[in-house]
């Protein structure tokens, strides 16, 4: 079959990468895709966001099955469009996007369906919001401002003192992340581990993949702001058989059975990123697509045929799948621009990659394009390196030794990905 990818990131990648390895794909699109992709699929030079031009590449070459990569185009309603002519898609629609596409959505479907998280109250105006944290931060130590909508993973502040939080929240209200910050949610601070659960879904079976763990803070040590993600690794040892059923049963289940309710069309993956406490887990965020950079380190550790399973996904007969994983641990490490996740420069050769390579790791391309043959930073995520071995110690000792053959002007990555597991 012929199959399209959406996206042009790490994730996009990685997906290109798993489904290169199917024996029911016969060609594989990615639009736009990065360098990366361009090894294993035909990059086409279509945004992500221009939906009726995604379209008429799928009508008009066969494609069989569209996966949509980024939660933008999904919020923006391409699964409504592709399935209105009849095409196969991956992803949910419009309205069950919203699930990450408004915090405030997502929060409310929570409460309803009685899935835990964090406290919370939703703000439009600068006033009320600062009473709300006056108030909060009288006992409370730290508290999280949101902007509402889809901000590229930057729009979570985590306050300290009263000041910082009145900060984020004229921040959020005056404009720095545009019309996603016109709301903002105003959730208590959750202590604990965190763990990233992926799981599939057709709206009547659920089935988790091996659970993750994101590094969100660019600095070692989880400090620094936050980015879209430094590193992942599976399979996370935070989450143990115990609390693992507790995840099934409090958040997966009664999440299905929302959507059920509500009867929102979801044929897709959800993201649960969840928080270990002492009082078992709870939801931090739902986002409706595969993690980046989790996804990665999961593709390596997936020993089935993802195409296989995103067919019976879409399909409705994900009760007929079955995944198996290989043994042992992946780990991802992100190499990112200097500047990153603010402001930073572009355009700089990348060396190293097939060095990296031939240490037994995958080089997945997040940020990158061709220049006169080179391969060259076009992003502030630029690479995600990802290995594969029997165990965490030895899928880190390879990550690292890869990663150390990679060189460009400014690059630079956290020392301490998957310490936790340790």
């Amino acid at each position: 079959m012929n199959i399209l990818v959406v996206g042009n990131g790490g994730r996009e990648h990685a997906l290109c990468w798993k489904i290169a390895q199917s024996s029911l794909a016969d060609k594989i699109y990615c639009a736009p895709g990065n360098a990366g992709t361009a090894n294993i699929a035909e990059n086409i030079p279509i945004n992500v966001l221009d939906i009726n031009k995604l379209l008429d590449f799928a009508l008009n070459n066969d494609v069989n099955l569209t996966i949509v990569g980024p939660e933008a185009p999904l919020c923006a309603g391409i699964v409504d469009i592709f399935k209105k002519n009849n095409l196969s898609v991956f992803g949910p629609d419009k309205i069950s996007a919203q699930l990450e596409g408004s915090k405030c959505f997502s929060k409310n479907f929570m409460n309803k369906y009685n899935i835990p998280t964090a406290e919370s109250a939703e703000f439009l105006s600068k006033d009320k919001a600062f009473e709300y944290v006056e108030e909060k931060m009288t006992t409370a130590s730290s508290i999280v401002i949101k902007a509402d909508g889809l901000a590229a993973g930057k729009g979570v502040l985590i306050a300290e003192s009263l000041q910082e939080a009145q900060d984020a929240i004229s921040t959020c209200l005056e404009g720095t992340f545009g019309e996603a910050g016109k709301k903002i949610l105003i959730e208590e601070y959750l202590e604990g581990e965190e763990a990233s659960i992926l799981a599939l879904t057709d709206g009547n079976t659920i089935i988790p993949l091996v659970p993750s763990q994101d590094h969100k803070r660019v600095g070692e040590g989880d400090t620094g702001l936050n980015t879209g993600g430094m590193g992942a690794y599976c399979p996370a040892p935070v989450v143990n058989e115990d609390l693992m059923h507790d995840i099934k049963e409090k958040v997966l289940q009664r999440f299905l059975n929302g959507i059920q309710k509500e009867n929102l069309y979801y044929k897709g993956i959800i993201y649960a990123g969840i928080m270990v406490t002492k009082d078992g887990p709870k939801v931090l965020e739902f986002n409706v697509r595969f993690g980046d950079p989790e996804v990665q380190a999961v593709m390596t550790l997936m020993k089935s045929d993802l195409v296989d399973i995103i067919f019976k996904t879409v399909n409705g007969n994900l009760n007929e799948a079955s995944i198996e994983w290989f043994p042992g641990s992946a780990v991802c490490v992100v190499m990112a621009s200097k500047g990153y996740p603010g402001s930073y420069e572009k355009g700089f050769k990348i060396s190293g990659i097939n060095e990296a390579e031939k240490m037994g790791s995958v080089v997945f391309h997040a940020g990158t394009s061709l220049k006169d043959g080179d391969i060259i930073t076009s992003g502030g995520r630029v690479l995600g390196v990802t290995s594969r071995d029997i165990n965490i110690n030895n899928a880190i000792s390879k990550v690292y030794k890869s990663v150390e053959k990679i060189k460009w002007d400014g690059a630079f990555y956290r020392k301490d990905i998957a310490h936790k597991a340790l």
